[in-house]
């Protein structure tokens, strides 16, 4: 029996930090790889890599914890949300603002312990921006661009990691990306939009309207020419751009799944829009290791 308790509580911290379901993870992750890979030139430190992968999984899973904390009143109204722990009450508030702090504490202490003093200003910033992200549904219209900061912050902290300053070409680097994180994070959106309407909570599937399939259009055009002008200013080879269109052809056909607007099209249309951020990282990868003809 209490084999049996702790391991239904192991299950529910589990889908608390969503380590279930990983896609949120690649999300953050790829963005961040394309800021260290680019940073270092092909050739990053290994133990900065290593130290950016924990940190990647240890911060979604505090967020998602403190967003499941913040969103506690909402989320057993919403039928995508109903199910969670805290939701359901399989964990109470408090453990979950627990979680969210242990998971935070870890991922900043091993960034004081081994990194440089602007990549530690750039971990506290991105501390703050992900700890008010939950909250800003209540307030700002377009709660998705300020997600889009958060799951970008890794690109200049990998720059100041690996570099020890943060140059023109991050900050553009995570400009693009907010452009991609509202477009995904719109198509998720719109798998609550009805739910959210009665609640009253604020979202981009809410703001744009019967326009919802032109915003995220516009958003991945807006993604793909961004990354096009920094791999045409920066004299980046043919292979980046061939990630960069592959990544293209992948959030293209994303709408034969949203068209609709169906609740498991436009959350299967977010599951996968990690394989954009894949195609991208590729594409850099293969550009930073091969010679380029030109530049």
């Amino acid at each position: 029996m209490k084999l049996a308790t702790v391991a239904a509580r192991l299950d529910a911290y589990e889908k608390l930090m969503r380590l279930d379901k990983p896609a949120g993870i690649l999300l953050l992750l790829w963005p961040t790889l394309w800021g260290l890979w680019l940073a270092a030139r092909g050739a990053p430190d290994w133990r900065i890599l290593w130290i950016f992968l924990m940190g990647t999984v240890l911060m979604r899973s505090a967020g998602c914890a403190i967003n499941d904390w913040a969103d506690r009143a909402f989320d057993p109204h919403v039928e995508r949300t109903r199910s969670r722990p805290l939701a359901a009450g399989d964990i109470h508030p408090e453990e979950a603002v627990l979680v969210a702090a242990t998971l935070a504490l870890a991922a900043f202490m091993m960034v004081v312990w081994t990194m440089n003093v602007l990549t530690i200003a750039l971990a506290v910033v991105a501390g703050i921006i992900a700890a008010i992200y939950p909250f800003t549904k209540r307030f700002l219209a377009l709660p998705q661009a300020w997600l889009g900061m958060c799951f970008g912050f890794g690109i200049p902290m990998a720059f100041a990691a690996q570099t020890g300053a943060v140059p023109a070409l991050a900050w553009l680097l995570w400009a693009a990306n907010i452009f991609w994180t509202l477009a995904y994070d719109t198509e998720y959106a719109m798998v609550d939009r009805e739910d959210d309407v009665k609640l009253g909570i604020k979202t981009s599937a809410i703001l744009f309207g019967r326009h919802d399939l032109a915003a995220v259009a516009a958003c991945y055009a807006l993604f793909v020419g961004v990354m096009a002008a920094v791999g045409a200013w920066q004299h980046y080879g043919p292979l980046y751009f061939a990630g960069l269109a592959g990544g293209g052809v992948v959030a293209a056909w994303q709408f034969s799944w949203i068209r609709d607007r169906s609740r498991e099209g436009c959350f299967q249309a977010f599951r996968e829009s990690h394989w954009i951020g894949f195609m991208v990282f590729v594409g850099v990868v293969l550009d930073t290791q091969f010679p380029r003809p030109f530049g």
